[in-house]
């Protein structure tokens, strides 16, 4: 699944991509994927006419803020022209994707959502296993409390709530592993089964230890090591090891850089000895059992 790196590789590129990219056409080529609202034609009228204003994320989730077009011969740098239009929000789960074109194609197989402008530019959702969602939540409503998960959400890792207080206070009682913890949504947004073992290396800290007998100055640590890991991965496109891709198709390459993850059996690049994987909730788990402890 895409985790914070690859959806905000993704959303950079949909911000760049997408200036002035005003939706004329809606075509759901896969019902499921529409979440809400529940009916396919409040979903394609809601974006009808709608302004792509900017491109926001939180935790794995993408979320268009949307402008609504009050009159034809308008000018897109006026504000005064668009009236808020509520947000788009995605969820790309494990294989979903988006790509942009220039020129009318047919849709592959697994071309799931279709947005056309005036000049038929074409964003396309694809995604293999179809598990991703999209909501359209208007105005009226907040999309927090349409999209459970979305409002169940922890902090951001890069935001000043994502703290040493804060992990104290969280971890202080937890007999789940540290592992388990970095992998609870609700407990900081957006780090999967690749970022929690490549952090946990980088603090020199094992994914079996119980959260609560970590001590502060290495809670300071596995912090440090989070918020570095994760920038390094979005300076490299995010991870590719099966289906992520970006805007342009291309393939992240992080996965070039990881120290434990997917290197089973492989030389530790510390100490040599050999990286580890073993089931930890039932996600397997790569480690040094000699650098981590």
């Amino acid at each position: 699944m895409p985790e914070l790196p690859e959806v905000e590789t993704v959303r950079r590129g949909l911000e760049q991509k997408l200036k002035n990219f005003i939706i004329k056409k809606v075509e759901i080529c896969r019902d499921s994927t529409v979440a809400y609202p529940f009916k396919n034609k409040d979903f394609i009228e809601g974006l009808q006419n709608s302004l792509i204003y900017k491109w926001d994320r939180r935790g794995k989730y993408l979320i268009a803020e949307l402008k609504k077009i009050e009159r034809t011969n308008i000018n897109i740098g006026s504000e005064d022209n668009f009236i808020n239009n509520g947000v788009l929000v995605v969820h790309l789960r494990m294989t979903g994707y988006f790509t942009f074109n220039h020129k009318l194609t047919d849709p592959c197989k697994h071309t799931r959502i279709r947005l056309f402008d005036n000049k038929n530019n074409e964003l396309r959702y694809i995604d293999v296993r179809s598990f991703g969602q999209m909501w359209w939540v208007r105005k009226e409503l907040l999309a927090t409390n349409i999209i459970k998960g979305l409002g169940s959400l922890g902090p951001e890792p890069f935001s000043d709530n994502f703290n040493i207080n804060y992990l104290t206070k969280i971890i202080s009682k937890k007999t789940r592993s540290i592992k388990s913890i970095l992998l609870d949504q609700t407990i900081v947004a957006g780090i999967g089964n690749i970022y929690a073992d490549e952090s946990l290396y980088a603090a020199g800290i094992s994914p079996f230890r119980e959260a609560r007998t970590i001590k502060k100055h290495e809670l300071k640590k596995l912090k440090v090591a989070i918020v570095e890991v994760l920038k390094k991965s979005i300076g490299a496109g995010g991870t590719t090891f099966s289906d992520f891709r970006d805007l342009e198709g291309e393939n992240g390459n992080f996965g070039l850089q990881t120290n434990v993850y997917r290197r089973t059996g492989k030389k530790c690049r510390k100490c040599k000895n050999i990286v580890e994987r073993q089931k930890i909730s039932g996600r397997s788990t790569h480690w040094c059992s000699k650098c981590q402890k």
